[in-house]
């Protein structure tokens, strides 16, 4: 199989990044890997979609440090690779870390590969469901039963009612990650409202939810693969992130701490019931942020943390990632390409 990687930067991925652990297993078993910046991607005069995209000198590797030093390394296998040419191309750029230093990257990626998708290289996620997901306002598209209480607004004043109205909520905006410019307000704050919105709106609009009592244990992240939890001998792909400190955000670049997860009846519906959305979006691989009975957050761009699950597990899923991956190749192949991508991305 010939599987493609597109990342924000090569030279910024990390071996303990998803990703690079994804490319490692997908190495060992014996794959061609390529990947490539959002910025290396061209369309060319004859419609083909091409790329300045980087692989490895050995079969195998150790680890996923020593394949990504390799990578980024002077032996890197450099070549202009024709994307469309490849079986299976998997989007792991992440838009929001473009989205106020590079603009013009932050959508590239599945533009690219809508494109690179009619000669039949399967795209995970599929483009069009990723183009959908662009922005933080996805989450609101799935059943509230599941969500917080939620205002989206840059209306100073509509925010401070709806401080008053709910007593305690969080503040974050709508395009961003990593647990940047996230406040938590309570009452006696509201005298201070104004300038941590000043902070949260400078870089769009703002999104106010009402605070859920859970998120003191922090959250859980869980993984979801064609529509369902990750599940490999009966172990699940999660782990929690516990809040350190006095810091009410427990997102691990945050300064959040791991550990393990428990799965119980109520992570399992919620799962249940975002899967329709799922699928019908052609969401391959994607990250559920749960904090109690309630969904924080979906992930469906670069869901990372595959590595903390596997420590806590013992369970090398990101091998299982690309098993499922080989699997819809052949598919591909046996039916003469004949699925429609946003289908093939949940088989």
């Amino acid at each position: 199989m010939r599987i493609g990687f597109i990342v924000n930067d090569v030279k910024t991925e990390e071996g303990k990044f998803t990703t690079s652990r994804l490319g490692h297993a997908a190495i060992n078993r014996g794959h061609e890997v390529w990947v490539m910046g959002v910025g290396d991607l061209a369309y060319d005069p004859d419609g083909m979609i091409r790329a300045r995209a980087k692989s490895v000198p050995k079969p195998k590797y150790g680890t996923p440090e020593s394949y990504t030093a390799d990578l980024q390394g002077k032996n890197a296998v450099h070549r202009r690779i024709a994307v469309d040419e490849l079986d299976a191309l998997m989007l792991r750029n992440l838009p929001s870390d473009d989205y106020l230093k590079r603009p013009w990257a932050a959508t590239v990626a599945a533009e690219f590969a809508r494109i690179a998708m009619r000669n039949g290289v399967v795209v995970l996620s599929d483009p069009n469901g990723l183009a959908i997901a662009s922005s933080k306002m996805y989450f609101q598209l799935f059943p509230e039963e599941v969500r917080p209480k939620t205002l989206i607004t840059r209306d100073r004043e509509e925010i401070k009612h709806f401080a008053n109205q709910e007593g305690k909520i969080v503040i974050k905006p709508l395009h961003g990650s990593g647990g940047a410019s996230v406040f938590l307000v309570r009452q006696e704050d509201i005298p201070n409202l104004n300038q941590m919105i000043d902070a949260v709106s400078r870089d769009g609009f703002v999104i106010a939810q009402e605070y859920l009592p859970a998120a003191e244990q922090g959250d859980m992240r869980l993984f979801v693969m064609n529509g369902r939890p990750l599940r490999v001998k009966g172990r699940y792909a999660a782990f929690r992130r516990e809040r350190s400190g006095g810091d009410m955000r427990s997102n691990i670049h945050a300064g959040g701490m791991k550990a393990a997860a428990e799965i119980d009846h109520t992570v399992l519906q919620i799962a249940e019931i975002v899967r329709p959305k799922l699928v019908q979006d052609g969401m391959f691989l994607v990250g559920l942020d749960i904090v109690g009975d309630k969904l924080m957050e979906i992930n469906v761009f670069s869901p990372g943390g595959l590595g903390s699950a596997q420590q806590f597990e013992k369970v090398n899923f990101s091998a299982h990632v690309i098993e499922a991956i080989e699997r819809k190749v052949q598919y591909m192949h046996f039916y003469g390409r004949n699925f429609d991508n946003v289908d093939i991305c949940t088989l």
